[in-house]
Order: C-alpha cells, then sequence, then structure tokens
C-alpha cells in the first residue's frame, strides 16, 4: 500500500520521501506535469483533476504542497495564490477520496502556528483557538478542508508546523548569509517568541503521526522549548562564530523591505508547545535551539 505525497520536490517532501523509503515504504509522488518516473502520478488542482488510480487502496495522504510563504513579496494576487493553491488542492485531495471505493486510512495535511496569531508571551498547545490575520485565517480555510476527510471515515491529521531549521534551504538558508558576515540582528523587539522545528525532528515526528492513530486533528510541530527572536539571533550567531548586531532591526523597516509579510510571519510572538507529540510519545532529536544549528549548519 502506497503513501501518496505532494510538495515531494519541496524543503519538507524531500526528506519525507527518503526517510520514508529507507523505512521501506513505497511512495507515489503527486506531481503537476507529465509523469516522468514509475513513482510519480499526475494532478493538478486548479483543474480539479488527480489520478485517482493512487488514492485507491493508498495507506497515506501526505499533502505538503503550496504557493511559498515567503518567497516572493506579497500582493492581493499572491495572497490570493497562497489560499487557492492550500485551499484548492486539500479540497481536490478529500473529493478524490469521497470517490474512491478504499480511501487511504489517513489524511496527513500541512498548515502552520500562524493560525493562532500573535499570541504574546503565553504558552500556547492545540487547544487554543484561531488568532487574528490573513495567515490565522489562511490556515483556517486549509485545515477545515483537510477535517473533511474525517466525514469519510479518514484519520485528519493537520500539522501546524513552526519555523523548520534546515541545511537545505528555506527560512535559515536566507538569513544565514546576512549572520556569515556578522551583519544578523533581532527584528522589532526581539522578544517575540519564534517557535522552531529541526527538519530531522519535522520528517521523525510525521513519520510517527503516520503510524499513531491515537493522534487526530491539529499536532504542533515544534520544539518544546521556543525561544525568542533575540534569543535565536545570539543562538545562531555563535553557531556560526559570528558576532551580531546589538541594534534591532526596527519594524517599520521590516515593512519596508519584506511589506506584510513582515507583520504577519516575522513580528507576531509565537509561543507554543507540542503538547499531542509529547502525550503521545514522541521523543526529540533536538530539543534546544544550539544542538539544532549544530545538526543543520
Amino acid at each position: 500500500m502506497a503513501i501518496i505525497v505532494t510538495g515531494a520536490s519541496g524543503l519538507l517532501g524531500k526528506p519525507l520521501v527518503e526517510a520514508l523509503r529507507a523505512d521501506g515504504r513505497q511512495v507515489v509522488r503527486l506531481v503537476r506535469r507529465p509523469p516522468q518516473a514509475d513513482d510519480e502520478a499526475y494532478w493538478q488542482p486548479r483543474e480539479d483533476v488527480i489520478d485517482l488510480s493512487v488514492i485507491e487502496g493508498a495507506e497515506a495522504v501526505v499533502h505538503l504542497a503550496g504557493a511559498s510563504i515567503g518567497d516572493r513579496r506579497w500582493n492581493e494576487a499572491y495572497k490570493r495564490e497562497l489560499v487557492d493553491s492550500r485551499v484548492d488542492g486539500t479540497r481536490v485531495l478529500v473529493e478524490a477520496m469521497r470517490q474512491v471505493s478504499s480511501p487511504p486510512e489517513v489524511l496527513v495535511s500541512a498548515s502552520g502556528v500562524d493560525f493562532y496569531g500573535d499570541t504574546g508571551d503565553r504558552v500556547i498547545d492545540e487547544s487554543q483557538g484561531k488568532g487574528g490575520g490573513f495567515l490565522a485565517e489562511l490556515c483556517e480555510r486549509w485545515e477545515g478542508e483537510a477535517a473533511a476527510a474525517g466525514r469519510l471515515g479518514v484519520r485528519a491529521v493537520q500539522l501546524r508546523t513552526g519555523l523548520v531549521l534546515s541545511g537545505r534551504g528555506g527560512a535559515l538558508g536566507r538569513i544565514l548569509p546576512i549572520f556569515r558576515i556578522g551583519l544578523g540582528a533581532p527584528l522589532g523587539s526581539g522578544k517575540q517568541f519564534w517557535s522552531w522545528i529541526s527538519e530531522e525532528d519535522w520528517v521523525q515526528a510525521t513519520l510517527h503521526i503516520l503510524k499513531n492513530r491515537e493522534l487526530v486533528g491539529a499536532v504542533n510541530l515544534t520544539s518544546p522549548n521556543p525561544v525568542t527572536n533575540a534569543e535565536f539571533t545570539t543562538t545562531l550567531g555563535k553557531a556560526l562564530r559570528k558576532g551580531t548586531v546589538p541594534i534591532p532591526v526596527p519594524a517599520f523597516a521590516l515593512a519596508l523591505g519584506v511589506g506584510e509579510f513582515a507583520h504577519e510571519a516575522l513580528l507576531p510572538s509565537h509561543r507554543i508547545t507540542p503538547a499531542k507529540l509529547l502525550g503521545s510519545g514522541y521523543g526529540f532529536t533536538h530539543s534546544h535551539l544550539p544542538e539544532a544549528f549544530s545538526a543543520v549548519i
């Protein structure tokens, strides 16, 4: 029985597929171009097109596809793309599950800690409701489409992922060049909490979720030890053996540089605890930031 993966060429999709195959699992990657390998199948969510034969009898679907949050400056058209690429893709997958006679046992769908909005210095677990802001609204709609699989008898899990620390790129890859020349600095007040997770823990936690039927609904994928942005900055500087700039980058300067993304993703505080993961017995490989940086840099 295959595990179907969307977004398999992305930052998290690649290591997840590698780990699944290393675990002896058959993986089929859904792609939006003509398939070029035996382990690929076609889908085009914008046109409601998907190969139902790969959904029939599959063991699980891991849905990671969606337009990148941080690669482009937001305008109204791109914000619609951010929403549509997530909502439409999830809806097409769930509708495919509705059409087959033997749907997958579980749908694991990406989401983010942005669901909670700005939570200040409060410690937040999965019982916390939705916050405010564009990304919180996006996550709510995204998760709602995934949760609809539950009405088909499919175990639906939404991965509320924090900042992923990866040596392959992503957010860390974008800021490393600045830190490598000693110009890393806190953002805004620097007091906002950043909830992070190493790439290795993200992959292993996702495998854990696939195997543990008790895990249903939203699951926070973050380290048990979030840090402030100022602490993140200092720790990364030390990991690179570089100094950092003690003067924070003002919020208005961030807004001028990256627009609305600054107020939605860089300046809000997310002090998240992975209560469900810990309660299900998952043991983190990288619980503290210095060891995570050592592993990925």
